[in-house]
């Protein structure tokens, strides 16, 4: 923690720096207290400078600078670092030949809350590249390693200056949520310079403006974030294009215009002649009189009202939804909504701004935010604000039954704010999300919804060459699924049969193919691949209604749950079928197995295990007995909360094709302890119990013996036995 003293972590006063005759810094007084302060302004204006004069690299000419209430100024740099303070200069400064492990294993030090290790754990991506050079690595990947090697020297006040500059827009997301999680921690004060308006107010609850080599004044960083019109009075910039941000309402812009039909608009120039270090801010009367006007199209008014809020399905029909935020992705999203109406339609725009302008929507934003927070859209806290959007127009979603389809365009802020609503239509109903998150990881927004996710390529802002075409295609593929299920009747050859929802792994193919074989007569059997999004996928359509049975043949994924793997579950498996009280059939298949990504990127701590190379980019690692045991509780506790018929195997012949006799994860002594755990932990009772079977679980008598149970729970014995048997 930082030190809890009277003196500031660091209270700059009346500091003057030149170079040569040019008075860079005037007077510059400064106080971070504890926390994180933002400091933001133009290019030019002292920002850098100020860094380098805390940290020792040029000299003032006068005033004080104070870190803990011990005097800086005239100590060098490295007896600076001594006393506590980190830097992290702007354009990383890495050095090219030394590996990542190499860099930090320079600044490793015993006795630090900061290691190599922990640096690993929290930034796995230089763990995966701990053996490449600073030269090799990408602009995030450099960033990270500029930010691991000042936090080795375990400081309690760490300078950070433009962390994000260069970085792509999901990279620049990440790198937020690493300083707001190390201000959590406590561990040291921050001071960011930043040019990037939603980085500076996302990290900090205040924001210093510097100006001309001066504070220019101290800002509520709620503020700031949400008045455009400050920001360029101020700065005399927007915000950045990635952010999603709120903005005041503009009455006039030509995209605020667009919604209700033809009209002219206007462009405005915040730097009405070339800015230099002594530049003032234009005055906004100034820049409204030299705004550029543009003329805007018109849009087809819809002349029958009663169209605008439909509420009953017609056949496989309905309204197409297009849903963002329409006060900073206005243009694009009626962009995408015009595509739509063009193949006859029935579209509908829905807000979800955070923010109080009126955009004109057919749903506006407090229609949605009214359905789950009584009207109040907004929060002093912005990530407050999207949260409690994201949940309203959920709620919004689940209550309605004509929703044909839906697409979204946005960055990170507004995929949090769109995928929740999406995922509580049901599998089948076109989904289609263009993003500038698409090219990492989506699990967190898909989970197991059929979201299609488009890489938007360029970001999200304004309309070009390559946002056209890529919002186009979006429209265009959501149009031809939304028509398609029009014109196409679903078969219903299948859909009078119970549904089973059936999990698998490669190794435990054999017992699924057994059990489809005995029961694709009876049932609509559906398979899903246990990668961690699997499960979730099958208990999401068990919600709603489509799978009646659960047969959970291969729940490895809470394995890696519990033990730190890839393919992990989240703490929501198993609840559906408890709090829907489902039929339930599960076993104990590959929790033999913990899975990771290639050899190279296993955690050290897992060295000395038994592994299978899978492929070039899958490893499965053996789980210990500790570890079988620890699976055990875990899954014993959420089947001790289900109500309805329940029957779980504890197969002693092996868990997978990979345990088995002369086969790698052979171990009957770690099978015995999950085995052990669960019969200690589950209160069994007449409808749920644990099945012993001394069978392998890819043997035919074993799923013989899930036939049975199934007939059992399903009254259909005599001819599900029969059937496996002949």
């Amino acid at each position: 923690m930082s030190d809890q003293t009277s003196a500031p972590a660091l209270d700059v006063r009346g500091l003057n720096v030149y170079y040569g005759a040019s008075h860079a810094l005037q007077g510059v007084d400064l106080t971070l207290s504890r926390g994180v302060l933002s400091v933001v302004g133009r290019n030019g204006m002292g920002k850098t400078t100020l860094c380098k004069t805390i940290m020792g690299l040029l000299p003032a000419a006068s005033g004080s600078v104070n870190f803990a209430g011990k005097p800086l100024l005239g100590r060098d740099s490295g007896a600076i670092a001594r006393m506590g303070v980190a830097y992290v200069p702007q354009g990383r400064r890495l050095w090219p030949s030394l590996s990542v492990d190499e860099h930090l294993q320079m600044l490793n030090r015993s006795g630090g809350a900061w290691s190599p290790e922990r640096v690993y754990d929290v930034f796995p991506r230089l763990g995966e590249r701990k053996n490449n050079g600073g030269g090799q690595l990408s602009g995030g990947e450099q960033q990270m390693l500029a930010i691991a090697r000042a936090l080795l020297l375990n400081p309690k006040l760490l300078i950070m200056d433009e962390p994000t500059e260069g970085l792509a827009p999901v990279v620049v997301d990440m790198v937020t949520e690493m300083l707001i999680a190390l201000a959590a921690q406590g561990d040291m004060d921050i001071l960011v310079i930043e040019q990037n308006i939603g980085v500076a107010t996302s990290v900090s609850d205040t924001v210093a403006i510097m100006l001309n080599g001066r504070i220019n004044r101290l800002i509520d960083a709620t503020r700031l974030a949400v008045d455009i019109d400050l920001q360029q009075s101020l700065l005399g910039v927007g915000r950045h294009a990635h952010d999603d941000t709120d903005t005041a309402d503009q009455p006039d812009d030509p995209v605020q215009g667009a919604t209700t039909g033809a009209g002219t608009g206007f462009v405005y120039m915040s730097n009405l002649v070339v800015p230099t270090r002594w530049s003032q801010p234009a005055a906004i009367a100034k820049i409204m009189r030299k705004a550029r006007p543009v003329t805007t199209a018109p849009l087809r008014p819809v002349k029958d009202i009663s169209l605008i809020r439909p509420h009953a399905l017609r056949g496989q029909g309905g309204m197409v939804l297009v849903a963002g935020t329409m006060d900073t992705k206005a243009r694009e999203l009626l962009f995408i909504r015009d595509i739509l109406r063009k193949q006859g339609l029935n579209v509908r725009s829905v807000d979800l701004s955070t923010g109080a302008g009126v955009s004109g929507a057919d749903f506006p934003a407090h229609e949605i935010a009214a359905s789950g927070l009584g009207g109040a859209m907004r929060s002093t806290d912005r990530g407050q604000s999207v949260t409690r959007m994201a949940e309203a127009f959920r709620i919004w979603i689940s209550r309605r039954n004509d929703i044909a389809g839906i697409i979204s365009a946005g960055g990170s802020g507004g995929t949090s704010l769109v995928t929740p609503g999406m995922r509580e239509l049901p599998v089948g109903v076109p989904k289609v999300m263009i993003s500038t998150v698409a090219a990492g990881d989506i699990a967190a927004y898909v989970a197991g919804s059929d979201i299609m996710m488009v890489n938007a390529v360029a970001d999200i802002q304004g309309l070009n060459r390559i946002t056209r075409q890529v919002l186009a295609n979006g429209a265009n593929a959501l149009g031809g699924m939304v028509r398609d299920r029009i014109r196409e009747a679903v078969p219903t050859g299948t859909i009078d049969k119970p549904v089973l929802g059936m999990t698998m792994f490669g190794i435990t193919t054999p017992c699924i193919t057994a059990l489809m074989a005995t029961l694709e007569a009876q049932y609509e059997c559906l398979v899903f691949h246990a990668t961690g999004s699997g499960g979730r996928s099958m208990e999401n359509l068990a919600g709603q209604g489509v799978i009646t049975t659960l047969l959970d043949m291969t729940t490895t994924e809470i394995a890696d749950l519990i033990v730190g793997g890839i393919m992990a579950a989240d703490d929501s498996r198993l609840d559906v079928p408890a709090r829907l009280r489902l039929p339930y059939i599960g076993a104990c298949g590959a929790l033999d197995t913990v899975n990771f990504a290639a050899r190279a990127t296993v955690p050290e701590r897992f060295s000395g295990r038994k592994f299978v190379e899978h492929n070039a980019n899958v490893t499965l690692m053996r789980s210990s007995a500790g570890e079988s045991a620890g699976i055990g509780r875990w899954i014993a506790a959420k089947l001790n909360r289900m109500e309805g018929p329940v029957r779980f195997f504890l197969p002693e012949g092996g868990l997978s094709s990979l345990d088995a006799p002369d086969q790698p994860f052979h171990d009957p002594g770690a099978n015995e302890a999950l085995f052990g755990a669960l019969e200690q932990e589950v209160e069994q009772t007449s409808e749920r119990r644990l099945i012993r079977t001394p069978h392998h679980i890819n043997a035919p008598e074993f799923a013989a013996e899930v036939v049975q149970a199934l007939a059992e729970i399903s009254g259909h014995n005599k001819q599900e036995r029969a059937r496996f048997h002949g």
